[in-house]
């Protein structure tokens, strides 16, 4: 007998014999589960509860990645900074969805995975970059897993190493070339210039200084905030700038402003909700401040580079006069000490040679 779809039958022994769909083998055919009852109505009842149990799992075991990254995104939307949201859409559309999108999130394999990955890197991605990735495909299969139950094993997905560039500071001639050109041409570009060689400022730090973070009494620099320019959300890819609190915790923090600094500080003293950059209500964005450092770079002629190299000067020139790591690390605002070290901190052979020789003075 058959009743909504319901097939229960009598057996010869006297027993129903009810079936349900638990799922499809690799060639799409449906596989059955058979249950038995002493009446109709016991076989039935089986029937509904394990149907309906097989449902959800079914429901669950197909779910795709398309599906589940619009649900985590909703997810996430108000914990994470609107930054990181644009880079999660960014990495997402623009690698994950055009190869998983329709690909049920259960049925994901290392083999898939690390396919995908090493496509990334024929590509041309940096190894960096594809672990970024995948960090993020990570965190939202996580999610996945929790809400619906399924379990994935990606332990034997090989990330490939990503080995940093060892980045060379602003040789200490070019940087006599460049401060002697700066305190000559003396303007709010050039004071910004220099807080990044001579205090560490990332550019968007320094593009969101607003005079009332300038402590006069104390001569302290509060980093209160950041400026980017992000992915619009709505996938039209265009950009948009924001500003937002720094990076990290560690980034909110007081440097202490040198007092070769202070007299700038003076002289472009303006009303407390003013960007120091513009002077004005109206913040210069990072891509402004490096194209007019690049400008800068070519009247000095001084060796083209990026805009982040005065903080990983500053940060080297620190380590190699004696700067305490731990005191470096705050200034610069790191999560930990080793941070600091293995990113910036490259003493050449003349400074190591000079603390091996120091630790030889008896």
């Amino acid at each position: 007998m058959e009743n909504e779809g319901i097939c229960i039958i009598m057996r010869k022994d006297g027993r129903y014999m009810g079936k349900f769909v638990t799922g499809y083998g690799d060639d799409r055919k449906a596989q059955y589960q058979y249950v038995y009852g002493k009446t109709y109505e016991e076989a039935e009842n089986k029937v509904l509860i394990g149907r309906e149990i097989a449902t959800r799992f079914l429901s669950c075991r197909y779910i795709t990645v398309g599906k589940v990254y619009r649900e985590w995104l909703n997810a996430v939307v108000n914990r994470v900074k609107e930054s990181t949201l644009a880079n999660y859409i960014n990495k997402f559309e623009k690698h994950i969805l055009p190869e998983f999108g329709d690909v049920p999130c259960a049925d994901l394999t290392a083999g898939r995975i690390n396919a995908f990955i090493n496509k990334k890197l024929a590509d041309g991605l940096s190894a960096s970059y594809v672990r970024d990735i995948f960090t993020v495909f990570k965190t939202m299969l996580k999610y996945a897993q929790e809400e619906y139950g399924f379990k994935l094993s990606l332990k034997n997905v090989v990330l490939p190493k990503a080995e940093r560039k060892q980045v060379e500071k602003i040789s200490d001639t070019e940087q006599k070339k460049l401060v002697s050109y700066l305190k000559a041409n003396m303007s709010l570009t050039a004071f910004g210039i220099l807080l990044s060689l001579f205090m560490g400022l990332r550019i968007g730090e320094l593009c969101g200084l607003k005079w009332e973070d300038v402590d006069f009494q104390h001569k302290i620099l509060h980093i209160r905030r950041t400026v980017q320019r992000i992915s619009s959300s709505n996938g039209n890819r265009k950009t948009k700038i924001v500003i937002s609190s720094p990076k990290s915790a560690t980034s909110f923090r007081d440097i202490v402003i040198p007092d070769v600094l202070m007299q700038y500080f003076e002289m472009f003293r303006n009303q407390a909700d003013s960007f120091i950059l513009s002077g004005t209500d109206k913040l210069v964005e990072p891509r402004t401040m490096q194209y007019r450092y690049k400008k800068i770079l070519r009247t000095v002629d001084v060796e083209d580079h990026n805009y982040h190299k005065l903080r990983h000067t500053f940060a080297t020139n620190s380590a190699e006069k004696g700067f305490n790591v731990k005191a470096l690390s705050a200034v610069l605002g790191h999560s930990s000490v080793t941070l600091t070290l293995n990113r910036y901190v490259h003493p050449d052979r003349t400074y190591e040679r000079r603390l091996m020789n120091m630790c030889m003075q008896l």
